[in-house]
């Protein structure tokens, strides 16, 4: 469930994210408030019906537990009794903010799981789930995720809270190997496509070790052990451009698996291709690197190979519209740059705000008419500038589109020119009339080699998530650089739900 009972936080970490998880519930209430000129009545004490819902939502355990959640809490206490009191009061008229509301519910959450548990969807296991943008693309394309995991604790935050469908117990932060060891212990169900990003160092030609012995690719060789041992009908395996030099190993690593399921054994068969987020109509040129594998008795009995796989991805995407940058630019509020430090996370009109009344209507815009798969979104989650000092502010300003640190207008304040034989990208301003440049988790670092075209500050994390093919109501939790970072990790989600469809259509 999202809410661990105040009385049995832990960690400093357990903490922190229920404090969060408040302020979300609180703002998603004032927001609702806000758009639709409602006013939020302010409470003496707490009804039972708010003691209820409070446990409903998993906050508490009993009303014993009141004077701890105020402790903890401390001045925001109030605003929170008040918002619950409010959405106790006028459940049947706010539908427009309910779903978001239900995915901090651990009750509703729980009928969610139980309606998801029904659906007789082809099932989907994420290693390396990030941020979950390639079990989004595949739920999109109407799989079950039945197991999910990273060990990022920001990453299993963002993820829980935007997939309530998936039981917390199916969503493991920790170590790949434990789950390997144990799979049993997480896994009941026959499993049709494993997915994942295994991180990879050991790329080097000069390195004379195979990659899957190489101490560095250590989560490669045991997300290729989850394979052997949860025995899927279908892998797919994203990595960077750069493992290409090592791609034929990586077949050679697959085909060699002796995969043992109920007395029988298994093969795979493999394909790898370098695919481009473009092709699938996102609003950003980002080359990966995209294996297959299919099980030999896949191969047999649907008469389909890795390589029609992809003959098929490319014949889809042959008719796909490009959109440009700009197209995910649009219909998203003008923002400035906060100037003082240690603003980021403060939040404000002109600034932006982590959540915050969307003003627009999206459904005029082509390209979030497919992120956002023509729904209407009431809100805009995560939209906030990134402070900018004096000479950077300088530096962004005078660039023009397609200008890099290189550039002799800002030469006299150019902090690295030193070195610009090595990071001429150090500052960049993107180009709005093409597909944005690769977004990365380096922007976490900063955001200079990803400066607005037309505004004088860097990408929001909203923009980001937006060149990414991210709805945008899915919100990233955690510090504001770590949404960077969860962002620039994640597969873009059209290019999941492209993929996932071909699956779908050849394994139905």
């Amino acid at each position: 469930m999202i809410f661990t009972s105040v009385s049995k936080l832990l960690s400093k970490t357990e903490k922190n994210f229920y404090i969060e998880q408040i302020d979300v519930y609180i703002r998603l209430v004032e927001v609702y408030c806000e758009k639709n000129n409602k006013k939020i009545t302010e409470v003496s004490g707490v009804s039972d019906m708010v003691v209820q819902e409070l446990i409903d939502m998993g906050a508490i355990k009993s009303e014993a537990d009141i004077p701890l959640l105020q402790t903890i809490l401390n001045e925001k206490y109030c605003r929170f009794i008040n918002a619950v009191n409010y959405v106790c009061d006028n459940a049947g008229d706010i539908k427009e903010v309910q779903p978001y509301l239900d995915k901090l519910s651990n009750k509703k959450r729980k009928e969610l799981q139980v309606e998801a548990n029904n659906k007789k969807n082809l099932t989907l296991v994420d290693f390396f789930c990030g941020a979950g943008g390639l079990s989004l693309g595949f739920l999109q394309a109407g799989f079950n995720v039945k197991l999910a995991n990273d060990i990022e604790d920001v990453c299993i935050q963002t993820y829980k809270y935007n997939h309530p469908e998936l039981p917390t117990n199916k969503l493991i932060q920790g170590d790949i190997k434990q789950i390997v060891d144990n799979i049993g212990d997480y896994i009941e169900d026959d499993i049709d496509v494993v997915v994942g990003g295994p991180p990879c160092q050991g790329f080097s030609e000069a390195n004379r070790q195979r990659v899957i012995d190489d101490p560095r690719n250590k989560l490669y060789k045991y997300f290729v052990k989850a394979v052997e041992t949860i025995v899927p009908k279908i892998v797919v395996m994203e990595n960077v451009k750069g493992m290409l030099k090592v791609a034929n190993q990586v077949v050679e690593d697959y085909e060699r698996l002796d995969a043992v399921k109920n007395g029988v054994h298994y093969s795979y068969k493999v394909s790898y291709q370098i695919l481009n987020s473009q092709d699938f109509s996102v609003a950003q040129s980002r080359e990966r690197l995209i294996y297959i594998a299919v099980r030999d008795d896949v191969i047999r009995e649907k008469n389909i190979t890795p390589s029609q796989i992809f003959e098929k991805i490319h014949y889809n995407c042959k008719d796909n519209q490009t959109f440009i940058l700009m197209d995910a630019l649009r219909d998203i509020k003008p923002l400035e740059a906060p100037r003082i430090k240690n603003m980021n996370e403060v939040d404000s009109e002109i600034t932006g705000k982590k959540i915050d009344i969307n003003s627009y209507d999206s459904n005029k815009n082509d390209y979030l008419k497919l992120i956002n798969k023509n729904r209407y979104i009431p809100y805009v989650f995560n939209h906030k500038a990134r402070y900018l000092s004096d000479v950077n502010y300088e530096i962004y300003k005078k660039l023009n589109q397609g200008d890099d640190a290189t550039d002799d207008k800002i030469k006299d304040i150019m902090p690295y020119a030193h070195r610009n034989h090595c990071f001429k990208d150090k500052y960049y301003k993107l180009i709005a009339d093409r597909p944005c440049r690769t977004i990365t988790a380096h922007l976490r670092m900063d955001c200079h080699s990803h400066i607005h075209p037309y505004q004088v500050r860097a990408l929001t994390p909203r923009e980001a998530a937006r060149v990414q093919s991210f709805p945008d109501d899915y919100l990233f939790w955690g510090a504001y650089l770590k949404t960077y970072m969860q962002i620039g990790n994640a597969v873009p989600t059209m290019m999941a739900r492209g993929i996932a469809e071909v699956i779908k259509e050849y394994l139905q």
